[in-house]
Order: C-alpha cells, then structure tokens, then sequence
C-alpha cells in the first residue's frame, strides 16, 4: 500500500511556484496577488483561510485578506466583490464558504469576474471544464488530478466510483476523470446518498473518490483489493485520547480500507493540502492569462 502524501506534493509543486515566481520578479514582471475574503468567525473557515495566506508567503505571491463580521449586509459583500474585480493588481480571489444564512451564496458566486475566479465556481469555469475547454478548475477536483498525475496512477480504462455529488468535489472530478486524455479516459459512476447498494457500486471500482461528508463511512468490505482511494473528507470527531478532545477522520475508514488499497490518501496529510496548492496553480495561470489571455 502506498500513501498519496499531499503533504510532500504540496511543498514540491510549491516550491516549483516559488521559482517561477522568483524568475517573474528577476525580469521585473507582475508578482501574482490572491485576495481572500472571509466572513464571521466560522473557525473551519479561519483555518482554510490563513493556510492559504500562509501559503502564498511561502511561494512570494502577495495576498490580501479582508475581514468581516458576520453581520454584514448582502449588498456590502457584493460592493467588495466588484471593488475586487476591478482592481488590476489582484489576479484571483476567493469568498470563503459557507456564508452567513442571510447572504445568497449563489449571488455572490456568479459576481465573481470569471477571470479571478480561482477557486473555480463560477458556471462559465464549470461549462468550460465541462466542455473540455481551459478553465480554472475547481480547486479540491484539480489537487485531486494533480495528485493522481503525479504518482503516475494508471486511469485509461478504469472503473472510478466518486460517492457524493456536490459541485464542488464530487460532480466536477466525475467530469474531469472521464475526459479524454491523462488523468482521465475512466468509466465514471457518479453516487450518492439515493444510490441503491451504495457498498455494491463502491466493490466495482478501481478507483474510488469518498466526498459524501460523512465520518469513515466508507467500510473496508465496500472496497476491493487493489483500488485506489481518494479520501476527500475532513471530519472532527471526538476523541478523549487527544488534548484537544477531538481528532480529523476523512470519509473513508482508514484502518479498514488501508491494508486492501494499493494507494489511499491519509487525512489530515492529504487532499487537503492539495486543494490549497492548486489554489495557487489557478492564481500564478490568471497572473499569467493562461485560461484569459
């Protein structure tokens, strides 16, 4: 069984970016500028957040980040969605998720310009990467890509079960795994919570992706042999061993699942990182108007 380490992917394609970078600035080009906007104090959020700043230290990307409470009207977040599409210095930004109950997520998404839209929403992005066009690609689906690339895991012709269907994780990598061309040519079954004999779908795959949100539901008799395992979850459950009273699980029962699997990402330590990364993969190609020339 090998491990899918996001941790050690995360810091050599970082450290790819940081060099680009370092060349863009020794020619006297335009440094990329991610700006992220985070509102209430949702702590999950703050964590996403601040690593994604962290990072954009770590490869010399410049980041700005913009505060505020929780209380803020729908009409003031979209006045900084546009402030933020018209100012030329910022190449992407990101509204973390979730909003407040009071703010229409779906109207703040679609007055993000298409052209910063890093994280990869917007429904122009989404029909370009649907259509097999350049696009910003979602950025959980694109870590998940990157990863399968770069541990050269075979995909033409397998059998890929995705287990949850949201826009974000599980219906963009059933598109990307089924396009032509490499990380892609897989038959993709696309499942969910309605699925009859969810475990029996699982057992048919080579590959698996477990997005349902749900603490190690995936059981080691739902997977067969040999497959690979992709454990997009990250849940907190409690456990009185840990100081702080809990600890991370993905969606995948790693202690059952593991020993059958011939890859499988941990969680933490996995796709997590990842997405971050290619969070800054999409704002060094909108520095560089790869997708928009």
């Amino acid at each position: 069984m090998t491990l899918l380490d996001g941790k050690l992917l995360s810091e050599n394609i970082k450290a790819e970016i940081a060099a680009d970078v370092e060349h863009l600035r020794e020619r006297g080009g335009k440094i990329p500028h991610l700006a992220a906007v985070l509102v209430g104090e949702n702590a999950a959020s703050q964590v996403y957040v601040n690593s994604k700043i962290k990072s954009c230290e770590q490869v010399g990307f410049k980041s700005t980040l913009i505060r505020r409470d929780a209380d803020i009207s729908e009409n003031e977040l979209l006045d900084i969605v546009q402030g933020l599409n018209n100012d030329p210095d910022v190449d992407g930004f990101i509204v973390q998720l979730p909003l407040p109950k009071h703010i229409n997520e779906e109207k703040i998404t679609l007055a993000i310009d298409h052209r910063k839209d890093v994280d990869g929403f917007h429904p122009i992005n989404f029909g370009r990467m649907a259509q097999g066009l350049p696009a910003f690609l979602p950025a959980t689906p694109y870590g998940i890509v990157e990863t399968l690339r770069r541990y050269n895991i075979e995909t033409a012709g397998k059998h890929c079960v995705v287990v949850g269907r949201s826009n974000i994780v599980g219906t963009p990598i059933s598109i990307l795994l089924s396009r032509k061309g490499y990380p892609g040519d897989c038959t993709v079954t696309l499942t969910h919570s309605r699925t009859k004999d969810l475990p029996g779908e699982v057992r048919r795959a080579d590959i698996v992706v477990a997005a349902i949100g749900i603490p190690e539901f995936i059981k080691g008799d739902w997977v067969k042999e040999g497959a690979v395992v992709i454990d997009v979850g990250i849940n907190r459950i409690p456990d009185a061993t840990k100081k702080s009273g809990t600890r991370l699980v993905g969606d995948v029962d790693f202690e059952e699942v593991a020993p059958k699997c011939s890859h499988i990402t941990p969680v933490p330590g996995g796709v997590g990182l990842m997405t971050v990364t290619a969070l800054l993969l999409n704002t060094l190609k909108a520095c560089r108007k790869e997708i928009y020339p």
